[in-house]
């Protein structure tokens, strides 16, 4: 794998015998791009998108580099003024993500059909013992939304990218293994589905061409990282909600009593409805 062999500690020429540092060049600069697409589509996800940040990719430059990546944008996102396009993708957003007849991009609910459910406390976990916090931006988003798990891989390129950089390849290492083990458990398991899902859902150009995007990066990344795993999400239009796990204690006493008070106290039994 390429990203594999660049994180080697490079070789020596035989002329002169000055270390041939092109090898870490190539992989900082790797890992620093990769960061880049990460930090992007996480931008796209994470809430509606901002007019700065509409404006940074319709630059000539920036769809440049995407129509090299294979998107197509429609006149709907090249042509429309910013106001409008603003708005539009602000209506998009919330019937696709925000809306209850919608698709949240949120692991727990794509998987278990519930938010806050094992990804959610999973992630959390992770970047804690990593050293991240979480900070919400304009909303409160929940720590396995699309958005913030992409920013976490973006933060730990960008991290592998500081210790190549000081010569702390065995580090790098590290964290290489630490996006693969994401990728296994959150990210590869549902990425590729729901991006296929909000390809095929969205309206506008702009949606439709990110969600093509993303599916297209995150298969790259699985390839390039050998990773085997198996994509849970599947696309589906409805999710089936998991069965929620109640705790408690066994020992703990159970007042029978105070239900039949309870009753007596209202006249009688009385039923779920009027419980209400």
């Amino acid at each position: 794998m390429l990203t594999e062999l660049l994180l080697e500690t490079p070789t020596k020429v035989s002329h002169g015998g000055a270390p041939h540092l092109l090898p870490t060049r190539l992989a900082i600069d790797e890992l620093r791009a990769r960061a880049d697409v990460y930090r992007l589509l996480s931008g796209v996800f994470v809430e509606e998108p901002s007019a700065a940040f509409l404006d940074a990719l319709r630059r000539p430059e920036s769809l440049g580099q995407l129509a090299e990546a294979g998107l197509r944008f429609d006149g709907d996102f090249i042509e429309a003024s910013i106001d409008v396009l603003v708005e539009q993708l602000a209506i998009e957003y919330t019937t696709l993500f925000a809306n209850s007849g919608g698709f949240p991009p949120v692991e727990s609910v794509r998987l278990f059909g519930r938010f806050k459910q094992e990804p959610n406390f999973e992630t959390m976990q992770t970047y804690r013992r990593l050293g991240f916090v979480l900070h919400p931006g304009r909303f409160e988003v929940f720590a396995d939304q699309i958005g913030v798990e992409l920013m976490f891989v973006a933060e730990l390129l960008d991290r592998s990218a500081a210790a190549l950089a000081s010569g702390d390849a065995a580090d790098a290492k590290r964290l290489e293994k630490e996006i693969k083990r994401f990728w296994v458990q959150h990210l590869g398991r549902w990425v590729r589905g729901y991006a296929q899902l909000i390809e095929r859902s969205a309206e506008h150009s702009y949606f439709r061409e990110m969600a093509r995007f993303l599916r297209g990066f995150a298969a790259e990344e699985i390839e390039a990282m050998e990773l085997r795993v198996e994509d849970a999400d599947q696309a589906r239009l409805v999710v089936p909600k998991a069965e929620v796990k109640v705790e408690f204690n066994p020992d703990e006493p159970v007042c029978n009593g105070c239900v039949s008070e309870t009753i007596e106290r209202q006249g009688g039994a009385q039923t779920l409805h009027d419980l209400r």
